[in-house]
């Protein structure tokens, strides 16, 4: 199970350093196993939450976001959107911005991190939009419920979420935004811009893939009180996966939020190297990892067996977001923002393991969804 789920991540690993030693020597290598590592302990959250939306859709649109996803998460996000950020920002053509990156790796680094905010602040919002409306749901199981009780009950008014992610951004671009580290000057505009971009995308691309699945979901509801027979289950946590549509939408969610979730290891990435070969290879490995373990927490019904899983990527998420929104001026450490992810999640695992333990058993096969608080 290990070896055919993380199989095709070991093999490009080997290829990967062996190609980065041919290409640049020891140095060269160690840089690409350093990038590896950095993108894995950044979207290690990434992958709990990728699973939980992966487990809804049926086995075709798994393989495409496996297949296909991976070409946009390997070459789009850590070869091309470097490259794009920079031909926008130095109004340049796409083959003039290639050229910069391969002949003036300094100024092209410079062009890169002079964009950070405005990146910051569309993936901030984006992300933090994910976390509000989490954490504003009512849902059967809590982790910490001393915040996610009063939390679920403020949800049941209208764009809540909407309304505190607009205030964080405008306090956002009238504090951190003005006189901004990179780039130097007033970026208020930019901030204020960029992050409603994102709070647009979020609630586009989530409203329709939620549609959709609410559509799927009711037309399901209809079929068994005609009298027809209900769904096969397909082992991934959800009766059928999602199709057509439904799943369509539910992919481009996906992708936005691992494009939101790589913003950080990109610009992270600068502080190791500024070739783009050597990032795009590295930070595709470490892509590669976070993939396979999506698939390993799908097949192995992870998110059912450990219920606080996805609060504690969650939790991460709303962490990441707010992490984001600051460095818009302030820089903070790559390994602070990989630490803060990991023990959330570590955290929200041992809760897991120790309500298992008062059950009696590794997860909740019965399918009962009666209110579950870890007492935390």
């Amino acid at each position: 199970m290990l070896l055919k789920t993380f199989g095709w991540s070991f093999a490009i690993t080997v290829v990967g350093l062996v190609v980065a030693g041919v290409l640049w020597g020891w140095q060269g290598l160690a840089i690409v196993g350093i990038l590896s590592v950095l993108e894995i302990s950044l979207s290690f959250d990434n992958a709990v939450i990728n699973a939980g939306i992966l487990r809804k859709m049926n086995a075709f649109w798994q393989k495409i976001f496996l297949t296909f996803g991976i070409l946009i998460a390997v070459f789009g996000m850590r070869l091309v959107f470097p490259v794009v950020i920079v031909a926008i920002t130095a109004k340049l053509g796409p083959i003039e911005a290639v050229k910069l990156a391969i002949n003036d790796k300094a100024h092209y680094q410079e062009l890169v991190t002079s964009a950070h905010p405005a990146i910051a602040a569309f993936g901030g919002m984006f992300l933090l939009m994910i976390f509000l409306d989490f954490i504003f749901e009512e849902r059967d199981y809590k982790w910490l419920s001393w915040i996610e009780k009063p939390m679920a009950k403020m949800g049941k008014l209208d764009m809540l979420s909407v309304i505190i992610a607009l205030v964080a951004l405008l306090v956002s671009a009238m504090t951190v935004a003005t006189d901004v580290a990179h780039g130097g000057g007033d970026k208020t505009a930019t901030v204020l811009l960029a992050g409603v971009a994102g709070l647009i995308t979020y609630l586009v691309v989530g409203g329709i893939s939620g549609y959709f699945e609410g559509k799927l979901e009711e037309d399901d509801e209809d079929d068994e009180e005609d009298g027809a027979p209900a769904p096969a289950t397909q082992g991934t946590g959800s009766a059928v996966g999602l199709a057509g549509k439904a799943a369509f939408f539910m992919f481009l969610y996906l992708e936005v939020i691992d494009a939101s979730f790589s913003f950080d290891g990109v610009i992270g990435a600068f502080a190791i190297t500024n070739d783009i070969f050597m990032m795009a290879l590295g930070l595709g490995i470490g892509a590669m990892y976070i993939r396979s373990l999506t698939v390993f927490l799908v097949r192995k019904g992870t998110l059912d067996d450990y219920v606080y899983l996805e609060h504690g990527a969650h939790y991460a998420i709303g962490a990441l977001a707010v992490i984001l929104l600051i460095t818009i001026k302030y820089e903070i450490h790559e390994v602070i923002t990989g630490l803060v992810g990991i023990t959330l999640i570590g955290l929200s695992f041992a809760s897991s393991v120790l309500r298992n333990r008062r059950e009696g058993k590794p997860g909740d096969p019965t399918g009962t969804k009666a209110e579950v608080t870890s007492g935390v």
